[in-house]
């Protein structure tokens, strides 16, 4: 089955080494969603999505351009949302995927992992739609509290052998006074394959409109401490987003002549 999978890291090297100091080395992967299923959606979820602008309008969208405010100079990321192709550009390398290989041209300075960067960013961005691909399962999570706040929410989980890591377990919760999306919990099992009980958490509480669609200015990463989130950690801001139902042509995502396969 062809979908999403959304994988996130905790090693520190990814993180410097993409100059993410949001923690972004947490990632989200997927192979290409190709496919246009009908599916049923628990219906609180479902005024989520429609609170975001629908997911019959993100599904009409074939383009998604962005960059992210960086210290050392601003990342633009060009992702074709349907067979979720990208390109990324960055004052120290341009990496990307094609649709059948991951490419990177970089100088000396960078120390990355092109592969494991590839939509990372575009999934935590393009919250919560991401979340309403094939594959996925959708049962209660327990309520999240903050600040005197209830959010109820969604534990989201795969079934077996779809996507890349199916024993990670994703968490959204909303906001039931507005049905915008608030948080996104999340467990990582890419690197060790085994599953685990610790959950990072996401806050999503800076939304504007492009296009009929409500996506994140900025997201925030939080400290959480024996299960409890405690405070703000650092913040990614998203600037010159466009997102479009004109289809990327094909060339923008193709290897450079100076490029090399990553494997």
């Amino acid at each position: 089955m062809k979908h999403l999978i959304l994988i996130f890291g905790l090693i520190t090297f990814l993180v410097s080494c993409q100059n993410a100091n949001t923690d972004t080395s947490k990632t989200m992967k997927s192979t290409p969603v190709v496919t246009a299923k009908v599916i049923n959606y628990p219906d609180a979820l479902d005024k989520v999505f429609d609170q975001h602008g629908s997911v019959a309008l993100w599904k009409k969208m074939k383009t998604m351009s962005y960059e992210i405010v960086k210290e050392d100079g601003n990342e633009k990321q060009t992702i074709d949302l349907i067979g979720r192709r990208e390109v990324i550009e960055a004052p120290t390398f341009k990496s990307g995927y094609d649709g059948t290989q991951y490419w990177i041209e970089a100088d000396t300075t960078y120390k990355g992992n092109a592969k494991f960067y590839t939509n990372l960013m575009f999934y935590f961005y393009a919250m919560p739609f991401v979340l309403a691909d094939e594959g996925i399962v959708y049962t209660p999570a327990e309520t999240l509290t903050f600040d005197g706040v209830d959010y109820p929410g969604f534990r989201i989980s795969y079934g077996d052998g779809v996507g890349v890591s199916p024993e990670d377990e994703y968490f959204i919760h909303y906001n039931t006074k507005t049905n915008e999306m608030a948080w996104l919990g999340y467990t990582v099992t890419y690197f060790s394959g085994e599953p685990s009980k610790k959950i990072s958490w996401i806050r999503y509480d800076d939304w504007k409109n492009f296009n009929g669609l409500k996506l994140p200015n900025s997201l925030t990463w939080y400290k959480a401490k024996n299960g409890k989130i405690i405070e703000p950690r650092n913040t990614r801001n998203f600037i010159n987003v466009k997102v479009s139902e004109k289809e990327s042509e094909a060339s923008i995502f193709a290897k450079t002549v100076g490029a090399k396969v990553v494997e």
